[in-house]
């Protein structure tokens, strides 16, 4: 799993998908859909983590409901699993929003403050008073209080407190969110703002309920395969760093699975390369001081909703992705293409992307694995079609796409990046000071990657990142340079 994945929540995730994967293969769909809470927690069952079995049962519900990717707040409290699985197989595409919340999960926790705990000795000092800038905080009675109506949250009074008698109690969803797009509702419980989400899945991971759910998309291409189509799969680099074989090993473990074919998105991202590379000389050449790559969903998405003054910089290079799903267009019209990704902004470019048809998790593809019984480390070994650059394999790497443009440019014409490795609060005031200024004075090439790490970091892997990170240069650099 990622390095920010609760292990609790992410096995249970798996467990649903496995269950919801194996009902799909069986006889009867709909039915077995419906007992998987009763068969996770059968009458007389220990209770692990709620006050009740009734309570289970509910929320794994509304996680089977996410894992057939339809919305728990659009579903009614009195609709059988059964009737929402049946629903499931007949849409025709996915919904449009990839997240959607578990309030049955949700704690409601109590909204973010500063909170003086007894610790505080009321010191002489009175450090916190003389580092808060709104008058917010004073000692009364041989104790420091904090005025709500005057304090903005900004934790230099917690800072300074030689007792840490201080704390900053958050609610861990919002505080994970980037772009404040998570909040309470009317009822006290966690609800997405879709205009602002970028997608980025820091919610997901954030909350210790898993309240926050991704929408999975496995039973449209479970539904595809059955249906005779050619289902083309094609995995995003960071996949070569997920499971314990070889990337060929990998190959065949896929088309055990029913995919017609697996082509690298590495390909696509030699392409992006080139294209990059050209647009950056190009650039420069004409005068602008910086440009940023597009290879990121999440920031793509970022730019479009809350940083549209950076448009101008950022490169019209697509991703990876999207000039792999074109390849495969071409050649094979009639193919169904799903993109295995390592993070949930893929989805929301997946639907802007006609080429693009599905999208699936690595979460989802190491429950594949499960349910139908394949050892991917016994597996024989099945070429690629192409042997890609270790630059474009690179990618998942953050610094990777940055690299792999310095790689084919001229000495006189190489970038000096500058590298964001992870969006939140503080990277998103530098870019918007870019953007503002005209100027990037620490580079004028800017790589964004929203997850840390780049895609290996991604909130929809299963490998921890310093395994994942080994395993992926080992492939990397076996691999051919991309010729110049």
């Amino acid at each position: 799993m990622s390095m920010n994945t609760p292990k609790q929540t992410s096995h249970l995730k798996r467990e649903i998908l496995v269950r919801l994967i194996k009902a799909y293969l069986g006889e009867n769909f709909e039915e077995d859909t419906r007992k998987i809470p009763y068969d996770m927690r059968p009458k007389g069952s220990e209770v692990p983590f709620r006050c009740c079995i009734h309570k289970e049962r509910a929320i794994l519900r509304d996680r089977v409901i996410a894992g057939l990717g339809l919305s728990i707040e659009e579903a009614e409290d009195d609709q059988l699993l059964s009737e929402l699985a049946k629903k499931s197989l007949e849409r025709t595409e996915p919904e449009e929003n990839p997240l959607t919340v578990l309030h049955t999960a949700c704690q409601g926790c109590v909204p973010s403050r500063i909170y003086v705990t007894d610790l505080c000795q009321g010191c002489v000092a009175r450090p916190c008073e003389s580092a808060c800038k709104f008058g917010a905080i004073k000692v009364e009675n041989g104790k420091s209080v904090i005025d709500p109506s005057k304090c903005k949250n900004c934790g230099m009074c917690a800072q300074v407190c030689p007792y840490q008698a201080i704390a900053k109690i958050i609610v861990p969803c919002e505080n994970a969110c980037p772009v404040g797009a998570i909040a309470k509702d009317e009822n006290g419980l966690a609800q997405i703002d879709f205009e602002k989400c970028i997608s980025c899945g820091k919610c997901v991971h954030a909350c210790p309920f898993g309240a926050v759910h991704k929408k999975s998309q496995i039973i449209d291409i479970l539904k595809a395969i059955k249906e005779g189509k050619k289902v083309i799969a094609m995995p995003a680099p960071a996949i070569m760093g997920q499971l314990p074989c070889t990337p060929k090993q990998l190959k065949t473990a896929i088309l055990k699975l029913g995919f017609s074919d697996v082509i690298e998105v590495a390909e696509g991202a030699d392409i992006t390369t080139r294209n990059e590379a050209a647009e950056f000389v190009e650039r420069m050449e004409k005068g602008d001081k910086f440009m940023t790559t597009s290879c990121c969903a999440g920031y793509n998405e970022l730019v479009e909703k809350h940083i549209p003054e950076l448009k101008p910089f950022r490169s019209e290079t697509k991703t990876p992705a999207y000039y792999t799903a074109e390849m495969v267009k071409k050649e094979t019209p009639d193919a169904v293409t799903v993109f295995f990704s390592p993070c949930v902004a893929k989805r929301r470019e997946a639907m802007q992307n006609p080429n693009i048809d599905y999208v699936l998790s690595f979460e989802e593809l190491g429950a594949w694995f499960i349910a139908l019984n394949v050892q991917v480390a016994e597996c024989d070994e099945t070429e690629f079609r192409k042997e890609s650059s270790a630059q474009a394999r690179n990618f998942a790497v953050t610094a990777g796409v940055a690299n792999a443009v310095n790689h084919l440019l001229d000495d006189d014409k190489k970038a000096t990046p500058y590298i964001v490795d992870g969006i939140n609060k503080q990277s998103i005031r530098d870019l918007k000071k870019f953007a503002k200024n005209g100027v990037c004075e620490l580079g004028n090439l800017i790589e964004v990657m929203a997850c840390p790490g780049g895609c290996l970091g991604g909130t929809n892997t299963i490998n921890s990142y310093k395994p994942a990170v080994k395993q992926l240069t080992n492939y990397v650099n076996e691999s051919p340079d991309l010729e110049k």
